[in-house]
């Protein structure tokens, strides 16, 4: 057996999913893993697949690293090295859930540091699925970054305090991941931008939303626009009916607009036209490719917790097929309230409904947890009647369990099983408990109208009054059920121990399993009860099998005996010929429809509104002023005589000469020697050499350089002039620049040279 369940894998992981889920399951598949080699690993897979805190992953460090080996939870001494994570990296592929409470002091948050400065890997946990967050600051609501991977697709998240920034967080979320189950839970109001932050989160299949703000317009049209959404949780606990009216208000029904929806346009058409809109209508309904106008069309799970009042609203808005309802009460309702929400339930999901479940809110629980506690104080009960149920034909489970409207009577009964043949597990508030001077308003006997006629009843729990039934109903076989399997009866009371055995045996002759509370310190405990049933315990397996024993003889007698006769059959063929002749002409009719469509003749004048603009055109001036004085720079050169030495042979020739003759030549010779250029041989007089000079001067030199200065001088004025007047672009400096062509006679004339006197 254990062979053939380890070659199949999916075998194994149900089987293993079974053990766990039992009571010491955990234990249990602790111990198998460490038995078998074969199993280790699929045990192992089973056993790390949740887990409800990070100490386990913490406490496979090595113990030299941490602070206190058997509290590793307090975090590590010292920072472990890359080879320290091989452990905690090979058991974290195996998880698939993990829950981390900020409160809880079993874990550090010193650990977050650690984990995020020191990981070899990004995610130590690569495979998780569903991440659960329950914090009170803004560091340990940070922290919950490092475990989300691109795998994660469930998050749920429990804030206990107002953190800033909250926005910020849940776009970094969305950023990082793409989920298809998000549920939020705080005291505090939700960001004003919460539908734009999350308008990527398209994916989503479950939304839970539990904060002031989830009931407003916003949130209740991004929640319609979710293509694969359903499943919705809200809280309407203390808002008004005008604010759960306003959840709705910016929906727009889908289906409301079909592809065939034309309508004419009456300005135009006529009045007379075919309109096809209803005809397309009816086709598309006809093949099924109409879609229902409606709001929420795809849910098909709901809870929702608050008044009565406000849950009946909130369901008269839905149009979709729920298959699951939870419903969080207040205890005890009002019974104009409760009347409402049954009748809408039953009006509105009776054909899709297949569990139901009722239970009460915390407040409503810790008061009556405060009622019973208190000296003299007996537990408070109130009738809750099940006759507004009219009509469940699907629903396959029923579970109601308030603390205060715990009371039941037969008649309740008869009305469920009216209005649910098809039931297959009911729990009326099993774990009531009733003071001495009430007991519980059902009766053992009254159970035989479920047994009767719900054929498929096979779990039920409830408080009863175990008395002895009447002769009417032990004589009758068609209360016995074949399907009741489980009966839990809680702190029901009991009288006679046989004479319920017997009833019990007749009712559910198999009957499996039979649970009572027998434990001393629960409250309401009754000693002589728990007895009692201990009792039925023990008789009733030898009841169920006389009973069985009977029945299978009864229906052994009743079968019919065959009776044996002889008799002759006269098997002599005989056969008659008949000629028959028969006309058949089918009967045909002609028939001629003649369809002719109005046609309308129409004409429209179309004249086009012509309009007489006039536009000014006229080009606006802007006069601004331009800077452009040039800037002139006046350099001076000095000049200064060229001087030059040369010495003089004072000794008279042998030929004596006149005074005049020397005179003339040292002249001469000084001229010479002072104006290279104009040396003229020393045969000519001195006077004529000084007018070759001076005519040199006049008609060659300064006729030659005063029109070149002027030149020069003339096209810098230009040039600045044209500057001023915007013909040339302008520079960021005007500047005269001197001439490089300027001679040095040019210069001679910008400054007083004294003459020269020949």
């Amino acid at each position: 057996m254990l062979a053939t369940i380890l070659r199949d894998p999916d075998a194994a992981k149900k089987l293993l999913d079974t053990i766990a889920e039992s009571p010491s399951g955990r234990r249990s598949i602790s111990r198998l893993a460490r038995t078998c080699k074969a199993i280790c690993e699929p045990a192992l897979d089973v056993l790390w697949k949740e887990l409800d805190s990070l100490l386990p992953l913490v406490g496979l460090f090595p113990n030299h690293l941490l602070k206190r080996t058997r509290r590793p939870g307090l975090g590590l001494a010292k920072a472990p090295n890359p080879e320290d994570w091989d452990r905690l990296l090979e058991y974290g592929q195996r998880v698939r859930r993990i829950t981390y409470s900020e409160t809880s002091p079993a874990i550090s948050p010193a650990i977050f540091a650690t984990i995020n400065d020191h990981s070899p890997v990004t995610y130590i946990l690569p495979n998780l699925q569903e991440l659960v967050w329950k914090v009170e600051t803004a560091a340990g609501l940070e922290a919950s970054i490092l475990f989300m991977n691109p795998e994660l697709q469930s998050l749920v998240l429990e804030v206990g305090n107002r953190i800033p920034k909250l926005d910020a967080y849940l776009s970094k979320v969305c950023s990082l991941t793409q989920l298809t189950a998000f549920s939020f839970t705080s005291p505090t109001t939700l960001p004003q931008n919460f539908t734009d932050l999350l308008r990527s989160q398209n994916t989503l299949e479950k939304l839970c939303l539990v904060a002031p703000g989830a009931l407003s317009s916003q949130v209740g049209q991004w929640a319609a626009s979710l293509p694969a959404l359903h499943s919705l949780e809200l809280d309407l606990t203390g808002r008004s009916m005008t604010a759960v009216e306003g959840f709705f208000d910016d929906i727009i029904p889908s289906g409301a607009n079909t592809p065939s929806d034309t309508t004419s346009n009456s300005s135009i058409l006529s009045g007379d036209e075919i309109d096809f809109t209803e005809i397309r209508k009816s086709s598309l309904r006809l093949t099924g490719d109409l879609r229902s106008g409606g709001i929420f069309v795809d849910l098909r799970h709901v809870e929702l917790t608050g008044e009565t009042s406000n849950i009946a609203v909130f369901l008269k808005h839905l149009t979709s097929q729920l298959t699951s309802l939870e419903l969080v009460i207040e205890d005890p309702p009002e019974m104009a309230d409760w009347r409402d929400l049954s009748l809408i339930i039953c009006d509105r999901f009776s054909q899709s409904l297949r569990s139901l479940r009722i239970t009460a809110t915390g407040s409503s629980r810790f008061s009556e947890l405060v009622r019973s506690t208190s000296r003299g104080g007996d537990p408070t009960s109130r009738h809750l009647p099940l006759r507004y149920l009219t009509s469940l034909p699907c629903l396959v489970r029923l579970e109601i369990d308030l603390p205060e409207s715990t009371i039941f009577r037969d008649e309740d009964l008869q009305c469920l099983a009216k209005a649910c043949p098809n039931i297959e597990m009911v729990r009326l508030c099993p774990m009531a408990r009733f003071s001495g001077t009430s007991g519980p308003g059902l009766t053992l006997e009254g159970v035989s109208v479920l047994t009767t006629n719900c054929r498929r009843l096979h779990t039920l729990a409830l408080v009863i009054d175990a008395r002895r039934g009447s002769k009417e109903t032990l004589s009758s076989l068609e209360v016995s059920s074949r399907s009741l399997l489980r009966l839990h009866v809680g702190h029901s009371a009991i009288s006679d121990p046989l004479h319920a055995s017997i009833l019990l045996s007749h009712l559910a002759p198999h009957l499996e399993i039979l649970k009572w509370f027998h434990e001393k310190n629960r409250p309401g405990f009754v000693e002589a009860n728990a007895l009692g049933w201990q009792r039925v315990s023990d008789w009733l397996p030898h009841l169920q099998g006389v009973r069985l024993m009977e029945r299978g003889r009864v229906a052994a007698m009743k079968k019919p005996k065959v009776v044996m006769k002889d008799q002759s059959v006269d098997a002599t063929d005989k056969r008659t010929y008949v000629n028959k002749f028969a006309h058949v002409r089918p009967k045909t009719s002609e028939r001629a429809i003649q369809s002719t469509p109005s046609l309308v003749d129409r004409m429209t004048q179309v004249k086009p509104d012509l309009l007489s603009v006039f536009v000014d055109a006229t080009p606006r001036c802007v006069e601004t002023q331009v800077d452009a004085t040039p800037q002139v720079c006046h350099k001076s050169v000095g000049v200064e005589p060229m001087k030059a030495e040369a010495g003089i042979d004072a000794t008279p020739p042998p030929t004596e000469k006149r005074q005049e003759d020397i005179h003339y030549d040292e002249k001469s010779g000084l001229f010479f020697h002072r104006y290279d250029l104009h040396a003229i041989p020393s045969v000519l007089p001195a006077v004529f050499t000084g007018l070759v000079a001076l005519a040199y001067r006049l008609f060659l030199t300064y006729p030659l350089t005063i029109p070149k200065d002027m030149f020069d001088r003339s096209l810098s004025m230009l040039h600045a002039e044209k500057a001023a007047n915007g013909d040339e672009p302008s520079r960021e400096n005007h500047e005269l620049q001197e001439s490089p062509s300027c001679s040095t006679t040019t210069e001679l004339l910008d400054h007083d040279i004294p003459p020269v006197c020949l």
